[in-house]
């Protein structure tokens, strides 16, 4: 498959590597690779991935067909929300990890994937991410849309760039917040001094817009109960967002729970962020039309709210 990539003002002097990542919904690795193979082509130029890219240049992108999946399947139940030919919604549960990578070689979302689809995922994201158009952590719960073919999945990388997929997070945050709506307008970024973290990094090249949403739902002794709707979808933006503003999920060992004053209570109440991404809008490629999608709060966050609610009374 090819896909055209035109440069526009607003990726002036970016690294090809980043821009392929950002336009294509691709890991920085698989843009990289992508490059280093020779399918990326500016005319009749092979392009190294450290080339800083100018407004009206135009990136021809070979995406190889999908090869044999590195991958096992596994027999692992799987929760499917809807299932057509192109596409499938699944509900992932908490604790489970999308795709296999280091510390956790199966039991994956991914694994379970190719046991219920076979071949009949989409290759874009390589040998590691079949179908996997876009992510959820390991201790968030919720909808995620995986592609069944290529074309799917450029269709919905599109709308995930273009902000037309619609996601909304219910989740728990630590302490009481003033307003009972809000904006988190912050781009985000990896940490400069923790590689496996993000950070919201508001004087950096490589930050990327990040805008959060949130409602008060419910309102604790020491805790909230928000609704969180994703205007972009960065690695960890929920977490992160919150975290900057100085009320971090409950459970966040990572972004705010660990050696604060709400780590005790965090862990009598929960192992993990209570973060569930419980409604999922798009537009079907197949047919154009906008499919929208709801699951309920799995158990373990409703357990949390009904000692919360016990411990404010």
């Amino acid at each position: 498959m090819k896909k055209t990539v035109l440069i526009t003002e607003a990726n002036e002097n970016k690294r090809i590597d980043l821009v392929l990542s950002e336009e294509l919904s691709l890991t920085r690795s698989a843009a990289a690779k992508l490059l280093e193979s020779g399918n990326v082509t500016l005319g009749e130029r092979l392009v190294s991935k450290s080339l800083k890219v100018i407004s009206g240049q135009k990136f021809e992108v070979v995406i190889p067909d999908p090869v044999p999946s590195e991958a096992l399947p596994e027999n692992i139940p799987l929760d499917i929300v809807y299932e057509d030919d192109d596409l499938l919604v699944v509900n992932k549960p908490s604790g489970m990890v999308v795709h296999p990578a280091a510390g956790n070689p199966s039991g994956t979302l991914v694994n379970a994937l190719l046991y219920h689809c076979g071949s009949s995922l989409s290759g874009i994201g390589g040998v590691i991410r079949p179908g996997i158009v876009h992510r959820i952590d390991k201790d968030t719960s919720g909808l995620l849309v995986v592609a069944k073919n290529d074309e799917t999945h450029l269709a919905l990388s599109e709308q995930l760039k273009d902000h037309t997929v619609s996601r909304v997070y219910s989740a728990i945050a630590c302490g009481n917040l003033k307003n009972d709506t809000g904006t988190i307008d912050a781009p985000i970024g990896r940490h400069p001094n923790d590689r496996k973290k993000m950070a919201v990094l508001r004087s950096s090249d490589s930050a990327r817009e990040a805008i959060t949403h949130y409602q008060v739902i419910e309102r604790y002794r020491a805790f909230t109960y928000l609704k969180c709707v994703l205007e972009t979808g960065r690695t960890h933006q929920i977490r992160v967002h919150m975290s900057s503003i100085g009320h971090p999920l409950l459970g966040d060992s990572v972004y705010g729970g660990a050696g604060t004053k709400f780590e005790a209570r965090n862990k009598a109440l929960i192992d993990g962020q209570c973060l569930h991404a419980g409604e999922l809008s798009f537009i079907h490629p197949a047919n154009g039309k906008k499919v929208h999608f709801e699951c309920p709060l799995p158990e373990y966050f409703t357990a949390v709210i009904e000692k919360l609610r016990n411990i404010s009374n």
